[in-house]
């Protein structure tokens, strides 16, 4: 059942703008990420650091070796930084790479990724996740692959516009599956009716599905349903279905040329001018203008600059 919630998640995430860059850092290098709404990771190819948080001195600095993964679920501020001498609010927004002073000195290679989303609807799941969570090197193989992957310049030559969002996307459902692991198993997955329920409005959206139908599906009144629903998600389940549709329609907006009828259609609105009312409500701007917008962002190039996370 985690699977189907990750994927669930995946989904939720693909609205969002990716990002991926590289960055190398000598000497007293470092960097300072302000919240941002969104999912993002760092990946440390080479060398090493620290994880700089604005918690300090209650979350002192973590060390970072090669292999390991800082994974940011719902955008929150933190640092990278080549010595654990420096707090949170003195790194640079923009990374800087002193020159090493000796052979010896600081170093790291770091690849970032992040998913930007607008208006800040992380999924609940996400929410419920720890702030930054350190993966160290070794534990998990399967994600060691993705991130040698990742270290072979994906970016650049023939299919890079297809090959980087495809690993972002990997490589989170293996963060996802790592934290999950580690931790223990999120609380709606070991819920079969709850996980059920996900799954019914994540593979079918356009549904008009009502909190009875959904109860039905799973063997719940609707009472005893929506509590429970709405106490492991952290939505009600008409806002949940709402925030699923719209999230999908962005996501047609912004990777195809359909029609807005059509993506009406795809979503479960009765017609363009349902959905268009409903997406204007969600993200305080129409249909064609955020299309308009995202293409002209530049949308999932690989390679785009910005904060990684």
């Amino acid at each position: 059942m985690a699977v189907d919630l990750f994927s669930d998640v995946i989904d939720s995430m693909r609205t969002g703008r990716k990002s991926f860059c590289r960055t190398r850092g000598t000497g007293r290098w470092g960097r300072r990420l302000d919240a941002f709404s969104g999912t993002g990771f760092h990946v440390v190819l080479d060398g090493g650091g620290w994880l700089v948080t604005p918690s300090a001195p209650s979350a002192p600095p973590v060390r970072l070796g090669a292999g390991d993964v800082v994974f940011v679920p719902h955008g929150a501020a933190h640092g990278l930084s080549g010595t654990p001498d420096r707090p949170f609010a003195e790194l640079p927004a923009a990374p800087d790479a002193l020159p090493p002073q000796d052979p010896g000195a600081p170093y790291a290679d770091v690849v970032c990724g992040a998913y930007r989303l607008d208006r800040g609807r992380a999924h609940p799941f996400l929410l419920g996740l720890p702030d930054v969570i350190h993966l160290r090197a070794g534990r998990h193989p399967a994600m060691r692959t993705l991130v040698d992957l990742l270290a072979g310049r994906p970016e650049s030559g023939s299919g890079a516009g297809a090959a980087v969002p495809a690993l972002i996307d990997l490589l989170l459902v293996h963060l996802l599956r790592a934290w999950h692991d580690d931790a223990g198993p999120p609380a709606a997955p070991d819920d079969p009716a709850i996980a059920t329920a996900l799954h019914r409005i994540h593979h079918d959206p356009r549904r008009r599905w009502t909190v009875e139908e959904l109860g039905a599906e799973v063997g719940m009144s609707r009472t005893a349903f929506a509590r429970r629903f709405t106490s492991l998600v952290g939505l009600p389940p008409m806002t949940y279905l709402t925030n699923q549709r719209l999230n999908h329609g962005a996501r047609l907006l912004r990777e195809t040329d359909a029609p807005l009828a059509s993506i009406a259609r795809q979503v479960g609105y009765g017609s363009e001018f349902a959905f268009a009312n409903a997406f204007r409500r969600e993200f305080g701007t129409a249909p064609g203008r955020y299309r308009r917008r995202e293409r002209a962002l530049g949308g999932d190039r690989p390679g785009t600059a910005a904060q990684p996370g």
